[in-house]
């Protein structure tokens, strides 16, 4: 069996660890004891501000987004990429692309501190950011990009200490870096972490290495428990964990029990409950608060609902079987869980997002989520101060007698069904009008804002859709790679380590012993997928023994066009050479070419002309107006040169 070295610490728990350096960090992680980074963090530090100072000599002032971004930008130029790649050094010039994405923060976070000139350092970030993009994809060793450039940790100093050690990986993916982590080698990366071809090293865990079987073609050697902390098996675990929950839900609820008893499908249904609250704890208690988003607000719902259902069908078990108490309790109790069937169903498109179609949508909904607070907060001030008003005018004769009323009038407005029907005999006029200021407030001015704000949102993830769902797929796999258990029990099975391998074996137990205890146990959990998993590498490694056979790729797949071009040789047939004469020069625009061919005549010209007056063949007139005619055409070169 294959030994992880754990990533906490030697007990194998995680401890807290405060984040040093995020300054907006999406996946954050709190882990004590990593090993130290191969490089200082003074000589990060050093490599990043050279870099940050080449940065504000390339990009002096303002300027347009799209000459930074184009492919042949005349901004970023080969010899900039160059330079850039040199800062480090031959020693430190694996960290460049880390650092890279260092600046890329700071230039963000200077554009929050000095808004005068936030767009110039808006337009300098996204030129580290391209940077980066630049230099991942011109380095042409592969082993040298996964293993040295994209995956391997290290810090900077923040405030006179060592930042927490993180790769390029992550800061991608912690700063939404959608043009680093739209580059090839970085999916290519992303797609090796998430096939378990590359696997964190045994005797240091800020490595990563080759999967050791992935050419073996021997079935048993796949048959390894270990293997489950290969994120899209763990992905597998949680979708089929999630679709068994959902049955159990649609037998609960169909299945009503008149006397309040719990059967089978109920009781395994609160089981599964529990596990996946104990799982929300232990992740919050690893991650700390920056785990908190929209999904875990959505199941810590869900589950508080579950669990007031179960609290309200122990209540009515309480009760005589015949009592009037425990009709009620028992009615109430389903009614919760009924409460809950939208919720079950959503919760699914959490799991699904590594479908494209669902990840791109669900980016969008997240997005839109987080457009929703800006009218949120204007509508709660809008709906304090015109209820303040309302309820003022109720207190004219010292008693509240219509708050019933009023509060449900303006839920109707913003629900854009207003009722007029009773304010005319309250307070009159000012309560009729003062309905209808509010009305035209909330449903023309404040739900127009909403639409305007939804659709600039769904524009913005729809127009760069293929990288934001990159970017979600790259979050979602680092959420398995960041920080992974020592052993792998995906709810509700972490149920069963709690209370049958922790409780009980841990305390005591050899390290060497309870390590293969829950190997033992993991094995024969997940056995029928470990089946199915080791059939799947098996073919995988006949896969990959056939492309290293041939020189490609491992992950190389032969297409329909590629089958045939082995029998093509378009130098031999003159195809390549007539392709080659016929292409146009993209790089550089029509008019810059013709002048530049133009000045090369000149100045043969003028070398003829040079060598002719050397000869006695030409007067002096002759050659001032040959002069004239080079000046001209020299400032006709310029003036098309500023105008590019």
């Amino acid at each position: 069996m294959v030994r992880w070295s754990s990533l906490f610490n030697a007990d194998g728990h995680d401890r807290r660890h405060r984040v040093q350096d995020e300054f907006r960090s999406l996946l954050p992680t709190r882990r004590d004891q990593l090993p130290a980074p191969p490089i200082s963090a003074k000589e990060v530090t050093i490599v990043a501000l050279r870099l940050k100072h080449q940065i504000e000599q390339v990009v002096p002032c303002e300027l347009e987004e799209e000459r930074i971004t184009k492919p042949h930008s005349p901004i970023l130029t080969d010899a900039v990429v160059e330079t850039a790649r040199q800062a480090g050094g031959e020693e430190h010039k694996a960290c460049v692309v880390y650092c890279l994405l260092v600046v890329k923060k700071w230039f963000k976070r200077q554009a929050l501190c000095e808004l005068w000139d936030a767009d110039l350092h808006e337009v300098r970030a996204v030129a580290a950011e391209m940077m980066a993009k630049r230099i991942i994809e011109g380095e042409e060793d592969q082993n040298y990009l996964l293993g040295e450039v994209l995956l391997k940790r290290y810090s900077i100093l923040v405030n006179g200490e060592p930042s927490v050690p993180a790769n390029a990986i992550e800061r991608a993916v912690d700063l939404h870096a959608l043009t680093v982590i739209g580059s090839s080698g970085y999916q290519k990366c992303i797609s090796y972490l998430w096939r378990g071809w590359l696997v964190q090293d045994d005797d240091d865990p800020s490595r990563f290495v080759d999967y050791g079987n992935k050419t073996n073609t021997d079935y048993w050697s796949h048959l390894d428990p270990d293997r489950m902390r290969v994120p899209q098996y763990q992905n597998a675990v949680q979708v089929a964990m999630s679709v068994i929950y959902l049955g159990l839900y649609t037998g609960a609820i169909n299945t009503i029990n008149p006397l309040g008893d719990l059967d089978v499908v109920e009781a395994m249904l609160y089981v599964f409950t529990v596990g996946f609250v104990c799982d929300e704890i232990s992740k919050f208690w690893k991650v700390g608060r920056y785990y908190i988003g929209f999904w875990n607000v959505f199941n810590s719902t869900l589950y508080a609902m579950l669990a007031t259902s179960f609290i309200l069908r122990m209540t009515a078990l309480g009760n005589a079987v015949d009592s009037e108490g425990r009709a009620k309790f028992n009615t109430l109790s389903y009614n919760f869980l009924a409460f809950t069937a939208p919720m079950f169903w959503m919760r699914l498109l959490l799991y699904l997002d590594t479908f494209r179609f669902f990840g791109a949508m669900l980016v969008v909904l997240k997005v839109m989520m987080r457009e929703s607070l800006i009218f949120f907060a204007l509508l709660v001030v809008v709906l304090i101060g015109f209820l303040q008003a309302f309820v003022g005018m109720d207190l004219t004769d010292n008693s509240l007698q219509h708050s019933d009323f009023v509060i449900k009038a303006m839920l109707n407005a913003i629900m854009q069904s207003p009722e007029f029907e009773g304010f005319e005999n309250y307070a009159p006029p000012f309560g009729l009008i003062l309905y209808y200021i509010f009305t035209f407030v909330v449903m023309v001015i404040l739900l127009n804002i909403l639409i305007a704000l939804y659709n600039s949102a769904y524009e913005d993830i729809t127009e760069n859709a293929i990288d934001e769902y990159m970017a979600l797929f790259s979050q979602k796999t680092m959420q398995f790679v960041r920080a992974p258990d020592e052993n792998v029990f995906i709810a509700p099975f972490n149920l069963l380590e709690m209370f049958f391998l922790i409780l009980p074996f841990e305390w005591w137990m050899p390290q060497a012993r309870y390590d293969r205890l829950n190997d033992i146990v993991m094995g024969v959990i997940y056995s029928p997928l470990l089946v199915i998993t080791a059939f799947l590498e098996t073919r995988e490694a006949h896969k990959v023994k056939s492309n290293r056979r041939r020189g490609e790729e491992d992950d190389d797949v032969v297409q329909e066009w590629e089958q045939v071009l082995t029998e093509c040789d378009f130098e031999a047939d003159g195809w390549d050479k007539k392709v080659q004469q016929s292409k146009p020069n993209v790089e550089f625009d029509t008019a810059v070419l013709e002048v530049r061919k133009l000045q090369g005549e000149v100045g043969e010209l003028k070398e003829l002309l040079l060598e002719m007056r050397e000869r006695g063949g030409w007067g002096s007139e002759t050659l001032k107006e040959s002069k004239l005619g080079e000046d001209t055409l020299g400032e006709s070169s310029d003036s098309v040169g500023r105008e590019e």
